[in-house]
């Protein structure tokens, strides 16, 4: 089973929003999900919960399917929302099945009912299975159509007393423009969503973002392709971008 080091570790923040990405669940795949990526992620998410922290999961679907791109080329936006959906619950398995495997407590939920698949996500449970250090895995984002996995992650955070939104992608931080086209683009170590917001900046969706600043939740951008990064960030290490 792969590890990262381990070391010593009292988390600064005691509760978080994790939010996956979908697309880093291609791993070295083009379509789909990787399961050595899945294996990866879990080992270091199941040694972060040995700190003692409390994690809830939101992941998003773009590695299988997007809602928005889908309406451009003729589908009902509505019905591309709830294929989205499916895609994330179908991340969601992956994952809930790589921590069975290890040995590791996770519960699984959906904000649509599928009781063959897992549970109805509620806030009563989720705060139950957190409390109990079990990581709570939330699929199929807020369960209706017109609102994204960021939107999700927001809301779930929120409802759930977390004290901070771990955004987890495939690059280390918020930039002033889109790295990978404009090699001069400029990273922040920090800002605060009011400016991520006037400017435009791609943290969260702006609904996302207007919930996490009316509520003074931090927002945390950082790479999860890199080894040890999640508990980097939940030690209060200094990586990646904090919106405030």
């Amino acid at each position: 089973m792969w590890r990262i080091e381990t070391i010593d570790m009292k988390p600064k923040y005691k509760r978080v929003l994790l939010k996956l990405s979908g697309e880093a669940f291609l791993g070295e795949l083009e379509y789909g999900i990787d399961p050595k990526f899945i294996s990866r992620l879990t080992s270091e998410i199941g040694e972060v919960a040995e700190t003692g922290a409390e994690l809830a999961i939101v992941v998003g679907g773009g590695n299988i399917f997007r809602g928005a791109p889908a309406e451009k080329h003729g589908m009902d936006r509505a019905t591309g929302d709830y294929i989205g959906m499916l895609a994330t619950v179908m991340n969601s398995l992956a994952l809930r099945d790589s921590f069975q495997k290890k040995g590791i407590e996770a519960r699984m939920m959906s904000a649509l009912q599928m009781p063959k698949v897992c549970e109805f996500y509620t806030h009563d449970r989720a705060i139950y299975q957190l409390a109990k250090g079990r990581i709570v895995i939330i699929a199929a984002g807020t369960g209706s159509p017109f609102q994204t996995t960021d939107t999700a992650a927001a809301l779930r955070a929120l409802e759930l007393n977390c004290n901070a939104v771990l955004k987890a992608t495939i690059v280390d931080g918020v930039y002033d423009c889109d790295p990978k086209i404009n090699q001069n683009a400029a990273k922040y170590d920090n800002l605060s969503h009011r400016q991520a917001l006037t400017d435009g900046l791609k943290v969260m969706d702006a609904t996302a973002l207007s919930m996490c600043m009316e509520h003074k939740l931090p927002i945390i951008v950082f790479n999860l392709l890199e080894h040890g990064n999640i508990k980097k960030v939940i030690s209060g290490e200094n990586i990646g971008t904090l919106v405030f």
